[in-house]
């Protein structure tokens, strides 16, 4: 008799007061970040200590509108230039759609 009481009490709790309380917790978190993301809260602005800032003291400002700076170009691995012209082609497998 004690069993099924307590099974019936855990299957109540688990049907009808978890998704309750799941719902609240959940809800006031996502809420909680939905103002964080309009305060600007996730990322911190440019400038604004250590953390914030994204350029050292010496580089120079932003780039004009239409403009691109690069900060790093990568070095290529052979003097010669384009890897697609090494390529001299590949092993050609069937392909058949099932």
């Amino acid at each position: 008799m004690v069993f099924t009481l307590s099974l019936l009490l855990i299957f109540l709790l688990v049907r009808y007061v978890l998704p309750q309380v799941l719902r609240a917790v959940l809800g006031s978190f996502v809420r909680q970040q939905m103002h964080k993301a309009q305060q600007g809260g996730f990322y911190p602005p440019p400038g604004a200590g250590p953390a914030g800032g994204y350029r050292e003291q010496g580089q120079p400002e932003a780039t004009k509108p239409g403009q691109v700076r690069v900060d790093y170009i990568p070095p290529t691995n052979s003097p010669t230039g384009d890897r697609r012209r090494e390529f001299r082609g590949g092993e050609y497998v069937d392909y058949e759609e099932l």
